[in-house]
């Protein structure tokens, strides 16, 4: 007998409400006879389930029924006050109470070892406001109102559906269904100028991810530090994109598009990066550092 499928027997009909004997059978690997036999032995231990025979048949627990609490382990009582600390931290309205009340049924405290401010550095509260509107219309599927600025300096406004945040590279995006251009995009929150929750709502539909869309191929980028931008370097690359000189420069290589962030975060350097492929973003990079001299020169 395996206590571990009882309880995934019992989670599976807490989660679908109920199921066959076949389909558990199935879903577990073992014979329905041997679901029958677990679903007695889930009965004599207490737990309310019970069989209905007929057309419409199967396995169900009692409506309102409750795991209790000696279900979980002290690892998993530990790991559920961790998962809950981590949402209130983020500012979910009922977190601090749920975390609270779960503390209390566990006789755990969690300690206060996790903190999340989503506003930049010497911004105002705007940043966090921002992500509980993001908030809002991701779980009540709200449409939201944007005036965005492209990374080719294109400002416009649009529609879109919410339908998943993403942290990725130490920045927010926001993956959506864009009503103007009838298509999937993705927008950075830091380029979000105007936010507006609308009262409009609407059925998510699933974003694509990457292994089912088609891979964009972007040209090879290979950079030169020297040893005194290693602090940076090792912030914003990989370790296996970064390959150590002899000299103890550094040289960095990743694949990424050549547009205007691209060169403007080469500038942030200064005059120390080296551009060493492809030839012609030097040409690029020297062009704007050339502008940024003639608009700034004495």
């Amino acid at each position: 007998m395996s206590d571990s499928r009882l309880f995934r027997i019992v989670y599976y009909l807490l989660g679908k409400g109920s199921a066959t004997a076949p389909e558990l059978a199935e879903k577990f690997e073992v014979s329905p006879r041997t679901i029958y036999r677990d679903v007695e032995t889930l009965s004599s231990a207490g737990i309310p389930i019970y069989t209905e025979s007929g057309r419409n048949g199967g396995i169900y627990l009692l409506d309102n029924f409750i795991l209790d609490r000696a279900i979980l382990s002290q690892d998993e009582k530990q790991e559920v006050l961790a998962a809950i600390q981590s949402i209130s931290a983020v500012g979910y309205p009922s977190g601090k109470e749920t975390l609270t009340k779960l503390s209390a049924l566990f006789h755990m405290n969690t300690g206060n070892w996790l903190e999340v401010d989503l506003s930049r550095w010497g911004k105002t509260t705007g940043d966090n406001r921002k992500f509980q509107q993001l908030k809002t219309a991701l779980i009540q599927h709200r449409e939201i109102k944007i005036v965005y600025e492209s990374s080719y300096r294109e400002r416009s406004e649009r529609i879109i559906q919410p339908l998943k945040l993403s942290y990725k590279s130490k920045e927010w995006y926001l993956k959506s269904f864009c009503l103007k251009k009838q298509d999937f995009r993705i927008f950075k929150l830091n380029r979000m100028l105007k936010l507006e929750l609308l009262a409009q709502t609407f059925v998510p539909r699933p974003y694509p991810e990457a292994e089912d869309s088609p891979q964009q191929q972007y040209p090879r980028i290979v950079l030169l530090f020297p040893k005194e931008m290693a602090y940076r370097v090792y912030d914003e690359f990989d370790e296996t994109q970064i390959e150590c000189q002899k000299d103890g420069s550094l040289m960095a290589s990743a694949e990424m598009p050549v547009d205007a962030w691209l060169t403007g975060y080469l500038l942030s350097f200064g005059a120390q990066v080296q551009v060493i492929e492809p030839v012609y973003l030097k040409g690029i990079l020297a062009e704007q550092a050339l502008a940024i001299y003639e608009k700034n020169k004495a």
